[in-house]
């Protein structure tokens, strides 16, 4: 069980558990939270956390290894378009930070191709892509204790110096 005070992601929101409301809606406690980066949003979830919405964020030891080791994540593997699109949603829903670099690796590398073709990356997988890096890089920003672009900087060069 959460504490008021901890920090906690919500789905994929970073955010401070400000209240515990006893009864507060079909006789279930709920905790009050408040995005961090946007204070006047409220959400209202339940303690129960029955459909598992609420996680600890990343430790910064866990941050930094899954840095170290986003080299050796493997990207897609996809025979048609909407396959993939199926598999970048599914991964994008997984909660599991390893998925998130997959995406963002899959998507860069089909960005990198279409460029070498003269052609544009597709919606899809730019739309995957920002809200991939929205979403990690936030994260580990907070247990980094780096800003979003000091985060994306470290995040990119670490791994294409481990990746040499």
């Amino acid at each position: 069980m959460f504490k008021i005070g901890d920090t906690v992601v919500h789905k994929h929101d970073i955010c401070k558990i400000t209240k515990l409301e006893k009864d507060y809606r079909l006789d279930e406690d709920y905790y009050t939270l408040i995005p961090i980066n946007d204070s006047t949003l409220v959400i209202h979830t339940p303690v129960s956390n029955k459909l598992k919405l609420m996680r600890n964020v990343i430790s910064k030891e866990a941050a930094e290894s899954l840095i170290k080791s986003a080299d050796s994540i493997n990207t897609i593997e996809f025979v048609d378009i909407r396959a993939l699109e199926n598999q970048y949603a599914a991964l994008f829903n997984s909660g599991n930070h390893e998925d998130l670099v997959k995406i963002i690796k899959t998507t860069y590398l089909r960005k990198q191709e279409k460029l070498e073709n003269g052609k544009k990356m597709n919606e899809k997988d730019k739309n995957y892509f920002n809200l991939a890096e929205k979403i990690l890089y936030t994260e580990l920003s907070f247990a980094l204790g780096k800003t979003y672009a000091e985060t994306k900087e470290y995040f990119i060069n670490t791994a294409t110096e481990l990746a040499k």
